[in-house]
C-alpha cells in the first residue's frame, strides 16, 4: 500500500517554473509532493505542462525557477544517469542490435557491476515481466507489448527507488493496453517502487493511480485520488476532463454553504452541490454523470429530481445502452443503463421522466 504524501515528500517540486522562451511558463509555479512508494499519474491534455515536468525531474530538462528534490537533496543540476532514476518511454527505446538481455544489462555494465552480479539481476528483472524466455532474442523480433514488457525491466533491473514512464503504452492496441495497466500496477504494489507516470488517457489515470495531478495550462487543477477526483471535482475543467458529463447551464438562484438551487436556462429549478460559487445569479453549468442518472421510478431515490426527457438514440454498447436524450434545451444529454437482463429497452421519439439524486448534480464555474 502506497504512503501519503509528507510534509516533505520523496519527490518535491518547490515552486517550480520552465519556460523555452524567456517569457512564456510551460509550468507556472508547480508545488507537488509525492509520496515514497506512491503511484501518481500526471493527467492532462496534450500542452499542459505535465512531460516537461517528467523530464525535467528526469534530467532532461532543466527547471528555469524552483527547486525539485529527491530525499531531501536537490538534483536541479544533477545529471540524468547520475540520479538512479529507471525510465520507460512509449517507443520503448531499446537498441535495436542488441539481444534482450544485453539491453538489460547495458544500464548496469555502465555502472561498473560485475557480469555475475549483472547476470543475476537481468534474470530477475525479466521474471519479474514474464520474459525470461525471451533473452536472447533482438526487438525487431518481438511484438510491441513483448517490447514494452522489456522496457519495463530495464528500467526496474538496477533497482530504483523511483521510475517515471512517459506515455508507456500509448502504441499498444487497447486490449493489451488494457492488460498492461494491471501488469505495471501488480510490478508498483509488489515492489514499492515510486512511480511517477504521465498519460493524457483517463482511463488508465483512474485504473492505477493512488493520486492523479490534472494538469492544464502549466498548473494542477486537482490533486487528488481516482474517486475523488471522479466523485467530487474541484472546477468546470477535471469535471469535464475525468469521465463523461452532461451539463446544463443555468443561474445560481439561493446558495447556501454546500447546497444551492440553479435556474435552467429552460426555467426548470434543480438543486445542486456548488463547486467555485461565489454569488447568486452567477452563471454556471450543472454537471451530471450519465451513469447517475435513471428513468424508472423504482430506481429513484425518495428525493430524486425529475425533469422531463425525450429519446434522440439508442447505442448498443454490450455492457451497457447508452442513450442520448433531448434535456432541458440540449439534445446531448446521456443517460448509461447497464445491460441487465429484464431491461427496458428505450426507443427514438419516446418521452420520460428522468432523475437523479440532488447530490450527483453539482454546479461548477462555467470557465
Amino acid at each position: 500500500m502506497a504512503t501519503a504524501a509528507t510534509d516533505e515528500g520523496f519527490v518535491v517540486f518547490d515552486h517550480v517554473q520552465k519556460s523555452y522562451d524567456g517569457e512564456n511558463l510551460v509550468v507556472k509555479d508547480l508545488n507537488l509532493n509525492i509520496g515514497k512508494g506512491e503511484f501518481l499519474t500526471m493527467l492532462g491534455p496534450s500542452g499542459s505542462g505535465k512531460t516537461t515536468c517528467l523530464m525535467m525531474l528526469a534530467g532532461f530538462e532543466t527547471a528555469t525557477r524552483g527547486e525539485i528534490r529527491l530525499s531531501g537533496v536537490d538534483i536541479n543540476h544533477v545529471p540524468p544517469h547520475k540520479r538512479g532514476i529507471g525510465m520507460v518511454f512509449q517507443n520503448y527505446a531499446l537498441f535495436p542490435h542488441m539481444t534482450v538481455a544485453e539491453n538489460l544489462s547495458f544500464p548496469l555494465e555502465v555502472r561498473g557491476m560485475g557480469k555475475s552480479e549483472r547476470d543475476a539481476k537481468v534474470t530477475r528483472a525479466l521474471d519479474m515481466v514474464q520474459m525470461g524466455k525471451f533473452a536472447n532474442r533482438r526487438p525487431a523480433q518481438m511484438s510491441g507489448g513483448q517490447q514494452q514488457r522489456i522496457a519495463l525491466a530495464r528500467a526496474l533491473v538496477f533497482d530504483p527507488e523511483l521510475v517515471l514512464m512517459d506515455e508507456p503504452l500509448g502504441a499498444l492496441d487497447k486490449q493489451l493496453r488494457e492488460h498492461m495497466q494491471f501488469e505495471i500496477k501488480g510490478l508498483h504494489d509488489r515492489l514499492g517502487i515510486t512511480v511517477v507516470y504521465v498519460t493524457h488517457d483517463q482511463g488508465e489515470a483512474l485504473t492505477m493511480s493512488d493520486r492523479v495531478a490534472v494538469f492544464n495550462d502549466g498548473r494542477i487543477q486537482q490533486l487528488a485520488p481516482p474517486d475523488e477526483l471522479y466523485e467530487r471535482p474541484k472546477n468546470s475543467f477535471v469535471a469535464q476532463f475525468i469521465g463523461e458529463n452532461n451539463k446544463l447551464p443555468g443561474k445560481v438562484e439561493t446558495l447556501d454553504g454546500d447546497k444551492c438551487t440553479v435556474r435552467l436556462q429552460t426555467g426548470e429549478l434543480i438543486s445542486a452541490t456548488p463547486v467555485n460559487l461565489r454569488h447568486v445569479g452567477q452563471e454556471t453549468l450543472v454537471s451530471i454523470r450519465p451513469e447517475r442518472v435513471e428513468f424508472k421510478p423504482e430506481m429513484m431515490p425518495a428525493d430524486a429530481y425529475q425533469i422531463e426527457a425525450e429519446v434522440i438514440e439508442v447505442i448498443y454498447m454490450g455492457d451497457i445502452f447508452r442513450t442520448r436524450m433531448k434535456v432541458a434545451g440540449t439534445d446531448d444529454f446521456v443517460m448509461k443503463c447497464r445491460n441487465t437482463l429484464g431491461q427496458t429497452r428505450l426507443k427514438a421519439g419516446q418521452k420520460l421522466k428522468i432523475g437523479w439524486h440532488p447530490q450527483d448534480a453539482r454546479a461548477l464555474d462555467p470557465a
